[in-house]
This record gives C-alpha cells, structure tokens and sequence, in this order.
C-alpha cells in the first residue's frame, strides 16, 4: 500500500438500537487500503458515539457472511455491524434417496391462518409418519432487553407489551437457515424442514415465527422443530423490539456467529 493508493469505498449497514441512534440504516465510508472490519467499526463509532460502548456485544457479517472483526475488507464490501439478536438459546433411519425439502420464508405482512398447515404440507412427504408444527406468537409479557437496554427496560417496568416490531438482515437470516437445516439434517436425520418469521410490526398474539418438521418418526421432528427454533433465535440475525404505550425496548443477546457442530469441536 501507499500513499498513492486510492480508498476503499466500503458500505456499513446498522440495525435495531444502532440504526436508530445513528438516525440512518448505512454510512458509507471511505477507507484505507488493507483496513479490517474493526476499522470500518471503529470510523462509524467515531461519527456516531452513541453506539461505540455496544461494541463488546456487536457481530459482524461481510458480504453476507458471518466473519472476525480483523477480516480484511475490500473495495465494494457491506459490512453489517449485528447487535443483539432477538432470541437467547430420537433419530429416524435416513434412506439414500431420501428427498431434501426445505422453505424458509420472511413475511412484511400478516401470516394467513393456513400458512401452518401450508407449510406442513409443503414439506412432508408419503414416508413421514410425523410432522410437527410449532408457532411462536407475541405476548404481553416483556423479555430480557439487549446489552444498553436496560435504562429503558427499566423505565417501562411493569408495563404490558403492546406490539412488537421484527427486524431482519434477509441474505444473512436464510445462509443461516440453510446451516440449521444441514444440522438438523445431521443430527436427527430430518431432511424436511420450513421456517417462516415475520418482519415489521406484528400485534400481540399474532403468530411470528412457524416451523415445520415432517421425518418418518415422531422423535424425529419434535427433536428437528426445537432444534430449529432455538438456533434460529441464537444465530438468526432478526431484531425484536417490544413496543409500549410511550417508547420501545429492543430485546436480545449477542448473535452466536458459530454453528453446534464448530462449537462441540
């Protein structure tokens, strides 16, 4: 590198808590060449400082991709700065020619009363003997706020949810279905899966998330459905606030950027 280099122009895409306190879902910034993911980090903090002590907190992905804070960037790259996600935390024989059927789904509008038994259907086939089926729905009750939250959470103690609003990095949200679906795949034998989560503003009890697990055994799919679920609320990066009367709290922990298998070694 030298002087004489031109910048990379590089794209940073914030969300949830972040996008708001910048006031502006992307900067764009102009850095030099060989700058990492943490330079790009550290370049928006400086220009909105506010959201400089949720650092210890914050995931990144680059170019669609969950990737380390030192990964070098290049000219063109979006880097997405995640905060905390909106979640915490019997195998069937599996034949060769077992078919692969998977459908995973972010809707801006509300789910049709038949989107559950659509999706079931969608995915089982005449050798399973079992589908489960599990739909989260908003509730009144508020959650565990987000890393910075607490002030506000705080502030609405004992106050009833209203509504909640969802939020979704889409590219990112269904890489990360796929992997959750190649695990289930290799842990339950499960080849059959459907995932669809809702965006946007969605009332109480209102469904926003739908999973659908069909395998020939019902060990099966009840093991493949939670198991979606649970990775899903760890790794998936959507967002969830909790809307009161008079503000809003965002909920959630730090994303898990690894899947079970990195993880267990």
């Amino acid at each position: 590198m030298t002087a004489d280099d031109p910048p990379m122009r590089i794209r940073v895409r914030l969300f949830a808590r972040q996008r708001e306190l910048a006031g502006t879902r992307e900067v764009t910034l102009d850095l030099a060449v060989g700058a990492t993911i943490e330079d790009a980090w550290v370049a928006v903090a400086a220009r909105v400082p506010a959201i400089a002590s949720g650092r210890p907190f914050v995931r990144f992905a680059r170019n669609g991709d969950y990737a380390d804070a030192e990964t070098p960037l290049a000219d063109g790259d979006e880097v997405a700065c995640i905060p905390p996600i909106s979640g915490g935390a019997g195998t069937a024989d599996t034949a060769d020619d077992d078919p692969v059927i998977r459908r995973f789904e972010l809707r801006a509008e509300p789910f049709p009363t038949s989107l559950a038994r659509e999706l079931a259907d969608a995915v089982a086939t005449p050798a399973d003997g079992a589908v489960v089926i599990f739909e989260g729905r908003t509730r009144s009750t508020p959650g565990t706020p987000a890393p910075g939250e607490e002030d506000e959470a705080a502030r609405h103690a004992g106050h009833a949810v209203e509504s909640l609003e969802y939020e979704a990095l889409e590219p990112l949200v269904r890489r990360v279905w796929g992997e959750i679906a190649d695990d289930v795949d290799a842990r339950f034998g499960v080849r059959r899966l459907a995932i669809a989560h809702r965006t946007g503003d969605v009332p109480l009890g209102e469904a926003s998330v739908i999973i659908a697990a069909a395998a020939p055994h019902r060990d099966a799919a009840f093991a493949a459905a939670r198991h979606a679920m649970d990775e899903t609320k760890a790794r998936a990066p959507i967002w969830k606030a909790e809307r009161f009367a008079d503000g809003h709290v965002w909920i959630g922990e730090p994303a898990r950027t690894d899947s079970p298998k990195e993880r267990e070694g």
